[in-house]
């Protein structure tokens, strides 16, 4: 599997995070989006109501050919902004370990994938992360380095290049984080 392919038959998104696409845009483009989306299936999104998940996704790879990978950098940073966080989760290894269960609170019917903080080198200041989605790679990046950033200002994310990536062809992305 590569970016943009469900896993799984069936596997729907609810409707708030298809709107946090939406409202990533500027205003004057929001109706662009929407259009976009209806021309994908997704028609009118509505909060509390789910979609299909490869409606959504052709949708992001019809942005990712429109406008390029940094949109959906900036499309995946807009996903935790507003978001509202229990005040348990207050450093970055808890906000990055709570992007899978968000992940998981937002999917459902059958195989979703995840979001996995595998490894943090407190001392060196470094976190390896795991993602097994069909999200394009760089819309992880920007949900990581977001919620990274909640908590701490100085924050870097790498593709992990020693391992296979979705942009090439893989199941999954490997995401190095950095900060100080």
């Amino acid at each position: 599997m590569a970016q943009f392919k469900c896993f799984s038959e069936g596997v729907e998104v609810l409707g708030e995070t298809v709107l946090s696409t939406v409202n990533s845009f500027p205003e004057f483009m929001r109706s662009f989006t929407l259009n976009m989306l209806q021309n994908h299936g997704i028609s009118d999104p509505k909060p509390g109501q789910w979609y299909s998940q490869q409606a959504w996704l052709d949708s992001f790879k019809e942005i990712s050919e429109k406008y390029g990978n940094h949109t959906l950098f900036e499309i995946g940073k807009a996903i935790p902004k507003n978001a509202k966080f229990p005040p348990e989760i207050d450093n970055i290894e808890k906000a990055l370990s709570s992007i899978d269960i968000a992940y998981h609170m937002n999917h459902r019917n059958g195989d979703i994938g995840f979001y996995k903080m595998v490894e943090h080198d407190r001392i060196g200041k470094k976190i390896l992360m795991h993602c097994k989605n069909p999200y394009p790679c760089d819309f992880d990046r920007g949900i990581i380095i977001a919620m990274a950033r909640k908590f701490n200002a100085s924050v870097k994310i790498d593709l992990d290049k020693t391992k296979p990536s979705r942009k090439d062809g893989a199941d999954d992305s490997w995401y190095i984080i950095t900060y100080n």
